[in-house]
């Protein structure tokens, strides 16, 4: 973690001083030795973040890859927006957006329906992921560390998963499937069906949700129109992301 830090503190001393910096200017700025100072460098040089000339050092255009994720991600919620208005019209349910943050998703955008729900759900709502299609949709892009943290640290004594091994399982149909689909966990009689929505690099960056009542909607209606309108959707959303990663990196 020390060395992490001390790296970064070398990327942050070129970016934020002016013009290429010599190694003796680069050890001042970061207070460290002469030596340990060289190998960060170097290091940077050899991925190709930071590039040397005449014995100076600086940050090539490759060290944008290190924020663009974070900066997509803010601009997620703006981006999802208008798609899931659309879609909300289209099909008059309730639609939304969520990122995994610890236990739990938190929701970043939504569009309600005309029908009452028992839930009061707003964006800034929290569930325990393991309970939610989108959760399980998060989820199922971890690895087996990550998930591993997260078995750790849930609480799985509500709902139909009890443990991490039934939880895993599920999981692998998910994957396999490319989509989730939840009934009757956090709100009797409610159906959610979820599908991933991927970064320019593939990974799960948050998750697009449909919730209707299963009285209203039966299973031929999810399957011939509403998860099709859905994963139409998450690559229309998908397309700006990597329009967005595109331009980032011209």
């Amino acid at each position: 973690m020390t060395s992490f830090a001390r790296g970064l503190s070398v990327i942050r001393a070129l970016a934020s001083l002016q013009g290429p910096l010599s190694l003796r200017e680069v050890a001042e700025a970061t207070d460290m030795s002469r030596p340990a100072a060289r190998r960060f460098l170097l290091t940077l040089v050899e991925l190709g973040y930071a590039r040397s000339e005449n014995g100076r050092f600086e940050l090539t255009p490759r060290v944008l890859e290190l924020g663009y994720s974070y900066l997509a991600g803010l601009r997620l919620p703006e981006i999802a927006m208008a798609h899931i208005e659309a879609l909300a019209a289209q099909l008059q349910e309730s639609v939304a957006v969520a990122a995994l943050d610890g236990t739990d998703i938190v929701y970043v955008a939504r569009v309600p329906s005309q029908r009452v729900m028992r839930l009061h759900i707003e964006v800034g709502t929290r569930f325990p992921a393991h309970l939610t299609s989108m959760g399980r949709v998060l989820l199922a892009d971890l690895s087996d560390e990550e998930l591993a943290e997260y078995c750790a640290a849930a609480d799985f004594s509500r709902g139909t998963i009890a443990d991490c091994g039934a939880l895993a399982a599920e999981l692998r149909r998910v994957r396999k499937q490319g989509y989730s689909l939840v009934e009757d966990e956090l709100d009797y009689d409610v159906r959610g069906v979820s599908v991933p929505l991927r970064d320019a690099r593939g990974r799960c960056v948050a998750a697009l949700n449909i919730s209707v009542h299963i009285r209203a909607d039966p299973q031929d209606a999810l399957r011939d129109v509403i998860l099709p309108a859905l994963i139409a959707t998450a690559k229309r959303i998908e397309e700006e992301l990597a329009l967005i990663s595109a331009g980032a990196a011209t």
